[in-house]
Formats: C-alpha cells, structure tokens, sequence
C-alpha cells in the first residue's frame, strides 16, 4: 500500500486543516505562510535509519523552513547501515557505515545530541527531558526509538563472557575481539531468521566454526516454506556450516572464568561452544510508554493509528517502535513507509483535512545470505483452499521456485525463491498491479521456450520495487536522475539510496539509469575515458591494424582532441597496458611500460595494509616438490613474512618490503619457480583434482592436464583476472564449472565449461563443447580466450561479458566452434604468438641490475623505514589494525616567504636541498627522497616537477609515489593513490574526491631542477620530523580513537559514494 493513502479524520489529534487538495498546491500556500509563523520545535527520540530517513525527507519537504529539528540518541554515532550491518566486518570503517556523513547535520542544521537519551515525557507541558541536556520543549515530538535484541527468559549478557546479540555496530565489535581470543573456536548461532543468518556468515568469516539453532520446524520461517527452507540449508550446510532444527539452546554453562563453554539443548543434548550469538527477534523499546496517557500495545509498541500518531497529541512514532494495529515490523522498509507519512503530515499536507496514511507494508524481501540468494514476495503463506501453487526445484543448483497463483491462474499473488532471485522485480511488480497474466503461469518460472526471457529493469512499470532494503519504486529512481540530473550512477545511489542497503539492485539501478539517460537524449558513451573517445575492444583492434606499441602511439592515433602530451589517468592507462600486452606481451616493467602499470603490476606483487607486499610463487596446480616447499619455508623464516594458503591451491607469502622483493624472488627463481602473476589482470591458476595420479573414481589426469594449460596460458593478461580448473570425474571436485574456464573429465575426454566465476556474483559456467580430447579441448580454449581478450571491456569477467554478449553461449559457440566470424586461425595465431613471448616476469628482473633499481626505497638513501607497526597473532606477524578513525595529522608551518597578510612565521625561510641527479627519476613516474626521517615523494610529469609527502593521509602508508600520474580538469595534474584510489592535486596537494576536499590534504614542496641536479624546498629537518616523521604518523597500534561526544564536537566526514575515491576498486 502506498504511503500516501488517504484516510479519514483522525481518532486521537488532528492538527489544523484547509481546503488545499494537492501536495504541491498545499506546499506553495505552506511557503507564504510559514514566513510569518515561529520556528515549531520538531525533537526526534533516536536516531537511527527510520529517524535519519525521516530527517532527510522533512528537510526535502519544509521549504517554509518551519521546523528547528533537533535529534536525542543514545548511540555513540550517527545513523548508520544496519541493513548491511555485516558488511562492517570486511572493512571496520564507520564512515563507510553511515546513513550520511556527520557533517551533513551541521549543514542542514540538524542539531544532534549523542548520548543523550529521552528519559521522560512531560506531555502536558510538552516537553521531555534527557539524561544530558534536561528538560526540553517541543510542539512535535516523534518517537524513532527503534528496537532492542531480544533475549530468550534465563539468559543476560554479562552472564558469561562470550554471549552476545547482533544488533549495532558496538556488538560487531565485541565479537571480532572475542573471536580472536585463542581458545574460542566455535560459534553457536540462535536463531534461524534473517539476522540469525547474517550472523552465522559473519561468525564464519572470523574463521570459527559455525553452528545454526533454529527452534521451529525450518530456517527463515517467516519467508520460506519447509521445502525451500531444505534447499537452503543443503546450501548453507555445503559450505561447512551445521544447522539444528528444532532445537535450541536453554542454559548455557561457563568456567571459573566465567566464560562461556557449553550449553544444554532443549532435547537434553549438550554441546560445547565458546561464542553464542542470540538473533531471534527484536523487541520494541518503548520504555517511555510509561507516560501517561502513551498506549502500549499489547506485544510491545507505542499504539499509532495510520498516521502514526499515538494516544498522546502531537506526538508520532516510527519504525520498530510502533504498533500499528498490533504488528511491528521489524524491517526497514516499512519504517522508511511511516516516516513518509509523518513527513507529509508534517509539510506538504500540513493544512489538508486528508491526511496521508500508513495501511501497513509489504514484507517481500530479497537478499543474499551466505552466498545464497533467497527471496519473498506477495502473500507466500495463502489460504490453499484458495490458491494454486506452481513449484519447482533443481537440486543440483541448489534452485527452488514456489510461486501462489489464484485458482484459476491468472493472477499471481506471492512466491519464494532459493538459489535464483533474478525474476524478482519482474514479479513483484505483478503481484503489486494485481493485473491478469498475459502468459501461462509455467513460463513465470520455466520462460518462454524457444525465446529470450530476459527482462531489463527498463521494461518494468514505474512502480515497481527496485531497492527493497530502502523501498525505492523505479519510478522515484527515474525522477531523481530527471530533477537531480544525475550523471553517472553513483549520484543516483546517493539521492534515491537505492543500492546503499545491500547492494543487490545496483545492476537493475544501471539499467534504469541508461535507460533514462537514451529516453533524454544523451549519449550513453562506452568510451575508455575522457581521453579516448573509443571502448576497450575498438582500442584493440586500432592497436592491431595499426600496430601501435606505446600509449604515446594509441594517443597519436586514437586519443580525443586535445590529449596530445596528456599522462592519461587511472582509468586509461591500466587499460591500454592491458592491450599492449594482449597485443605484444612484451615485459609490462619495460621503460615505456612501467607508468601505464597500476598499484600491483609496478612492482609485481599485490600491495597490502601498511605498503607492504604479498608473493606468490606459481604451484601449477597445486602440484609442488617437499623441496620447493622447504625453500618457500626458508623465505618466509629469513624475512619473518606471514604465510597462508589460497584458496587456489597456492602458497601467498605475505608482508615483504618492496626493497626486499628482488632478493626473496631471485631465492625462489633460482629454486625454479616463475611468477604467479597473483598481482595481474592474467591467469591465477588452473585448480584440479588429482584425477587417475591417485583417486579411484578419476576418469583422466586432471593433475597433468591442469599443469599443461596454466603452463600454456601464464602470463598472458586479459581484461580481468583468469582462473581455471580441471576436475578428473564429474565429482567436480576442481569446481571447474565456478572459473573462467574448466574442463571435467569424461569417459570420452573432457566437457569444457566457459565464463563461470565465483566472488561477489558467482555464476555456474556454461558448458561449450561436450566429450573433446585434451587436445581439441586447448584449440578451443586459445580461441575463446583470445576471443575475449579482444572484445571485452575494461575489468569484465568472463561471466559478465557472455551475459552482456547478443546471443551468449549460443553466440559464443557459434564463434569458438563454427568459425561463425571467419577469424579461428587468427584467434589461435594471436594466442600462439603471446604463448611464444612469455617470460617470466621475476626472473627478467632478478637477472637485471637495471631492473632492480626500481625496486629500491628511497633513490638517495639505503635506509629502512618501518612502514607500519606489525603484532603477534597465532604464531606469525600481520600489520597492526587500521583505527576506526585517525587522529589528525600536524600541519608543516609555512615558510616566511609563504605567509598571507597579518600570518606569523614559525620557522625561517626553507632551504633548497639536493636530492640527487634528474636521471634517478623517470618521466611520468614517482620517486621517494628521504629527508631525516621523513618520506617525500618526488613526481616528475612530462612538463614539470612536482613533490608532496609521500604518505597518503587516508590510511597513512607510505605509498603515493608509486602511484599513477593524471590529468584532471583543465589538465590538472594529479596522483592517485594506490591503496584506495584517492586523487591528490600535485600542486595544491588537494584532496580531488567530491565530498573529502577538506578532510584530506597533502603537504606539497617546490621543486626545481639546475644542471640537471634536483632539489627540493623544504623547512628544517627539526620541524620536518616533527610534522611528518615516519615513526609519529605510520599505522600504530592502540592509536588513539576519538569518541564523538556532540555534533558540535564532531569532526567533517564529507564521505560520499563508496567512501574510496568514488571509484570501484576491481581486485
């Protein structure tokens, strides 16, 4: 039901009323009378995402400025994301959490204070008082208080260490701290919910082991029927995790210590665990309904009517603290229902006799819970007497599909889904309009046979759900990109908040966007970037025709106008190296080479927290000699590195200094391995079984078929990284159908799979030719491979690029097996000649002095800098933990002859210091200098010199010199920073992400260059330490974390986007 139901006069308050009948009419009458009225009091109880979303939309809607808004929390932060509260766990960065940035209350002057709790309503006087401030007035008041975790009777928190809720972000961590105390192991997870889910993936990503405990008879009860709750625990189950139907724990048990260490089950069972994380349910907090005259509901809840007024006047509640006839929804989406209502109310509908009204909310859902992707929608749980349901399950894909129809099949009324959700707008929107079916309801789930069931998200009507964390319709998508004249999506992300929940919307929001952006007439470009007007795949074949070798050569011949002498940037450089190199595989350090390189291929290794760097030797699948792992041990032990296993049946040996790379790779060169390229845009690896070599059910070698084709294709780049896999029976034991390409072997040979992967969107491979020999099975793969290294775009995964492919596999055949297109002998021509320039890359560089040079820390020192503060954990060393927030950095005072009007100086005028010969620092690229203790990066760009600090001030590594050089705006030179894709003025060292110009900022130094001899102009080495020492400002652990205390005190966020540059970081 839409929020802006119209109902009839209220039963407990009315405000005043008019004739106006419109929003928009009721809000040009509001703007001339609020001129003359007093600025009303407007307090909100809680600040969470109902209270911040309410906030938004009474801001947007109170042109008249009527409302002085001010927000009573008893959380620490601001509103922050608990919809994607799990998401805290791969980055532990608030800012990226946060509803809006801390900053944008004090500029829409939202008055917060945090930690400051309502404790009393004086309704009669209006006006509450707080635990900090006292006793302050109101004329509206709404309740956002939220919910708390509910507990099962007999259990507390502080009864034993180790028990704990999933509720905020303080609870998250609690529990990363407790999981990584040594002798806690396993995790027992109550509660089979939404939440409960959430919470055993993230107890499994703290490397515990996770068990389920559901009390009823299936896992997500409320949304999934018991066969669909089957196939879902089968999922879940496959990835390790146990689940207990049924039952659950009822008293728990601890050491002397008091901590946890088992629990009795409700079947008299006990098992052991030292972490219990209960998620059974929420319970409303509503502690203020001891008001008088403040309803509360039976089950909890202050009682609202449907305008979420309560029995008290002028005052609201929202969100899980309501009842509204006697149901509390513990989802956002109605919360974010109710405060449109309010906020209507409030504004535009002020002086209307109808009110907008809340009927209730939809509670469809879709989301993805450890890895799984399951969904509700409609009425799923319907009178069957009245109802025909329509079912289907694939059980080798792990797919159920249950959908309600009326008796006669022409309406669909809800449904489920486990395992495959994209249909789930489509269908959505269908139960929604209630409109007749205009096909069999069999093709809802089986599609039109013979046909393209594929519907973009630009075919669906406009009221259908895109976003339903934030209940966002596609029609209000279409209006922000119209009104706010979004150019690119992650402006549409930030006015409509679709895809800022969980993300699973973004590609439907990517459609909608070009959709609308064609229907306005603008140009939907594919071009690489601002300086070539091309895409990926025109660059390759331009690059071929035309032979070109170098990014001077693609700029001549293929650049926009006015890019002549341009660095490029960060986009357009990592991809023209990616088609030189699938063009002439030439060494990507080669001279001309090296600046088009990104973050890892620069120096051959993956950059890591702190600046420090990971090696991964090539272990042809996974096959490796007791001797060579002796001497990976010996490296690890010599250079007190981490080491771990991948998941690609590797070695990754971590925390290396980018000095000390050559010496480490030329002890693994010369024990025989090669580069594993784990830091390129290339093949990982081909994983495998061990086939006939041991196993009894194996019908080929896998083992040495795998090992022949990652010695075929190493080293040769592609758009997006490559992995393989070769199973030796259909056990899949390889799980060769989750990678770019795999073969499983048959009784006749192998059938060859294509264009799967695994990640963050995992999808099945699609099988490309059935029962070939090896041999067959490698002419095919050189053409399919070649195929999408020519055509791809930039960062594209195989999976990607077949979906996006007219036709797909079907095409995709066509092309690879029927020489459709006239070009297999070109193709496989192509491959052979890359096959035939390999070299490994470690191993040119340990042989070459020259080479190495590059690898060197500073060009005019041979001292070692700690880059970061490494800790003990389980036996080896790791960097120490990014804080939550850093404290601020000092400011180098400015020199005499820098000073403005009425400034004094702190230090005498700087001194010009030589630094070295120009020759050390190559065109286009930077250089580190160190000056006492201080690392200051040198840039020399192809017009000029430049200098900044070489540590970035996001997250404080050592890392801006080796950084890609670009051209902004009005051929503004910038760096971007390796690690997160910051952008830094080099002349002002001005921080270029919109939204974080005055969080982050460089200190930059003049440069000058005589006689070919370099220097820089810098303060005293004394006030240089002290402003920019390595040892005051690197990573450290137990740095201090500020607590937030009021608005007024809060430091400027400006976090907007991903909170990393706005750009998407691809690993």
């Amino acid at each position: 039901m839409p929020p802006n139901t119209e109902l009839p006069p209220n039963t407990f308050s009315s405000p005043p009323s008019s004739e106006t009948t419109s929003d928009d009419e009721q809000q040009h009458q509001q703007d001339d009378i609020t001129v003359a009225l007093p600025t009303k009091q407007l307090i909100v109880v809680g600040l969470g995402m109902v209270a911040c979303s309410f906030i938004e939309k009474i801001l947007d809607y109170d042109q008249g400025h009527r409302y002085q808004i001010r927000v009573f929390s008893e959380e620490p932060e601001v509103a922050y994301n608990r919809v994607g509260l799990t998401q805290y766990f791969s980055h532990c960065d608030v800012e990226q959490q946060l509803m809006q940035p801390r900053s944008w209350y004090t500029d829409n002057n939202v008055q917060v204070e945090l930690g400051d709790p309502v404790e009393e309503i004086d309704p009669e006087n209006k006006r509450v008082r707080t635990r900090l401030s006292g006793w302050v007035d109101y004329d509206t008041l709404v309740l956002a208080t939220g919910s708390s975790a509910a507990l099962p009777p007999g259990v507390t928190l502080g009864q034993y260490n180790g028990v704990f809720v999933y509720r905020t972000l303080q609870d998250l961590e609690d529990i990363m701290a407790w999981s990584k105390k040594e002798h806690v192991k396993q995790a027992a997870i109550v509660g089979g919910g939404l939440l409960g889910l959430e919470a055993a993936k993230a107890a499994k990503d703290l490397g515990l082991e996770v068990s389920i405990y559901e009390r009823s008879d299936r896992l997500m009860a409320r949304q999934l029927d018991n066969e669909a709750s089957g196939v879902l625990e089968a999922e879940i189950e496959k990835l390790g995790l146990k689940s207990y139907i049924g039952d659950c724990p009822m008293a728990l048990a601890g050491d002397e210590q008091q901590n946890l260490t088992s629990f009795t089950l409700a079947n008299g069972g006990s098992h052991t665990s030292q972490m219990a994380i209960y998620a059974i349910g929420i319970r409303p907090r509503d502690q203020l309904s001891e008001t008088p005259g403040l309803e509360r509901a039976a089950r909890g809840g202050f009682v609202v009517n449907g305008r979420l007024e309560t029995t008290l006047p002028d005052v609201f509640a929202i969100g899980e603290c309501a009842s509204h006839n006697e149901m509390v929804y513990g989802l956002v989406a109605p919360g974010y229902d109710m405060a449109e209502v309010v906020a209507r109310n409030l504004t535009t509908r002020l002086n209307q006799p109808r009110k907008a009204g809340f009927r209730g909310a939809d509670m469809s859902t879709k989301l993805k819970l450890l890895g799984v992707h399951v969904a509700s929608f409609g009425d799923c749980f319907p009178d069957e007497s009245k109802t025909q349901p329509l079912t289907y399950r694939d059980p080798f894909s792990g797919v159920y599909k249950k959908y309600i129809f009326t008796k006669d099949g022409k309406k669909l009324l809800g449904g489920m889904m486990v395992g495959d959700t994209n249909d789930y707008a489509k269908l959505m929107a269908l139960v929604r309009s209630g409109k007749r079916l205009q096909s069999p309801p069999s093709e809802l789930i089986l599609g039109v046979q013979g046909g393209d069931t594929v519907q973009s998200a630009d075919a669906l009507p406009d009221d259908t759900q895109i976003c339903s964390c934030n209940n966002v319709t596609k029609g209000h998508i279409r209006k922000i990109i119209k009104d706010k004249k979004c150019e690119n999506v992650n402006q549409v992300k930030c006015f409509s908040k679709a895809g800022t929940g969980c993300g699973g919307c973004l590609p439907q929001v990517q459609e909608i966007f070009e959709g609308e952006m064609k229907a306005l007439g603008q140009t939907i470009s594919n071009s690489l970037c601002a300086h070539f007007k091309y895409s990926r795949h025109e660059l390759f074949t331009i690059g071929q025709v035309k032979e070109l070798k170098t990014f001077d050569d693609f700029i001549q011949h293929a650049g926009a106008a006015g890019t002549t002498g341009t660095n490029g940037c960060e986009v357009c450089k990592p991809a023209i190296a990616s088609i030189l190199a699938g063009l002439w595989n030439e060494h990507i350090l080669n001279p001309a080479l090296r600046p088009l390189q990104d973050t890892n291929d620069r120096y051959l290794a993956n950059i890591q927290r702190g600046g420090l760097y990971s090696i991964v030797p090539r272990i042809a699948a996974g096959e490796v000699t007791p001797q060579k792992l002796g001497v990976i041990a010996s490296v690890a032990q010599e250079y007190n590195l981490y080491t771990k296993i991948t998941g690609a049946q590797r070695i990754d040996i971590m925390g290396a200094r980018k000095e000390d790379l050559p010496d480490i790779w030329e002890k693994l060169v010369d024990a025989g391995f090669e580069s594993g390229h784990a830091y390129g845009k290339s093949l990982r690896a081909v994983k495998s079984c061990v086939g006939t070599t041991w196993c009894r059910y194996g019908q080929q070698d896998s083992v040495g078929f795998a090992i022949q084709l990652e010695n075929r294709y190493k080293g040769i780049r592609s758009p997006h990284k490559l992995k393989g896999g070769v199973s030796g029976c259909i056990r899949e034991c390889a799980e060769a159908q989750g990678k770019d390409f795999g073969c499983i072997a048959t009784d006749k040979g192998y059938n060859v799979y294509v264009c799967g992967n695994g990640g963050s969107k995992p999808k099945h491979a699609e099988l490309l030719v059935a029962d070939v020999s090896e041999e067959l099975a490698i002419k095919y793969l050189d053409r399919f491979l070649m195929y999408y290294i020519m055509t791809a775009d930039k960062l594209t995964r195989t999976a990607r690029w077949l979906e996006k492919m007219e036709g797909g596999i079907n095409y995709l055949r066509k092309v690879v097996l029927e020489d459709h297109l006239g070009i297999a002998d070109q193709l496989e021509e192509q491959m052979a000649k890359l096959i035939g320039a390999y070299q490994c890359e470690w191993t040119t560089v340990v042989r070459d002095p020259k080479r190495r040079k590059h690898f060197d820390a500073f060009v005019n020192s041979e001292e070692r800098d700690t880059v970061i503060e490494m800790i003990d954990e389980r036996g080896q060393q790791r960097p120490a933990d990014w804080p939550k927030e850093l404290p601020p950095m000092k400011k180098l005072p400015k020199p005499q002859d820098a000073l403005n009007d009425g400034e004094v100086a702190v230090n005498d005028k700087n001194t010009w210091l030589h630094v070295g010969d120009a020759d050390l620092f190559p065109v286009d690229e930077g250089k580190v200098v160190r000056v006492g203790n201080v690392q200051i990066a040198v840039f020399h760009t192809r017009n000029k010199w430049y200098a900044t600090q070489n540590m970035c001030p996001h997250k404080r590594a050592l890392v801006l010199a080796s950084g890609l050089l670009g051209n902004g705006a009005s051929n503004t030179p910038y760096v971007s920073c390796p690690m997160h894709k910051k952008n830094f003025d080099l002349a002002t060292g001005d921080c270029l992400v919109p939204g974080e110009e005055e969080k982050y900022k460089l200190e930059t130094f003049d440069v000058k260059v005589e006689n070919d001899q370099v220097y820089l102009s810098i303060p005293s080495i004394e006030t240089l330490n002290d402003t920019l020492g390595s040892g005051r400002t690197i990573i450290q652990r137990g740095m201090s974390k500020p607590t937030i205390v009021s608005m007024q005190d809060a430091p400027s966020c400006g976090t907007v986007g991903n909170g990393c540059g706005d750009k998407t970081l691809e690993w």
